[in-house]
């Protein structure tokens, strides 16, 4: 299946791009930079940082179901933001996190049915 619908026919298509370790942890030090620069990291916490993200994942469901690939491209960048100070604000590394998150589901079998219920096999 086609991640872009056709029926998306307004907005850019982006071809994905690698992102190498170093670009990665580079734009990672920005971002915290930047919310230490606007005193984000010493005056948020953890849950500030979650409920920003479900604001942020709340314009993400917005720009779907408008069919808009820039704003759903926008959405996706703030997530991943807002999910980088969270992590930091909690003492633990977003990469570290998905690593886990892979080591848990990389043998799990099953399928995605049309009705969007993943069915598990034993």
């Amino acid at each position: 299946m086609n991640w872009i619908p056709e029926h998306w026919s307004h907005g850019q298509y982006y071809p994905p791009r690698e992102v190498t370790m170093n670009e990665w942890k580079t734009l990672e030090k920005r971002v915290l930079d930047w919310a230490e620069d606007r005193r984000i990291i010493p005056n948020s916490d953890p849950l500030t940082q979650a409920i920003k993200t479900t604001e942020e994942v709340a314009e993400l469901l917005n720009a779907l179901s408008k069919c808009s690939i820039d704003e759903a491209r926008d959405a996706y960048g703030d997530i991943l933001v807002t999910m980088i100070i969270g992590a930091k604000l909690q003492g633990v590394d977003l990469l570290e996190c998905l690593a886990d998150a892979y080591e848990v589901i990389k043998d799990r079998k099953g399928h995605l049915r049309d009705d969007g219920i993943f069915v598990k096999e034993e």
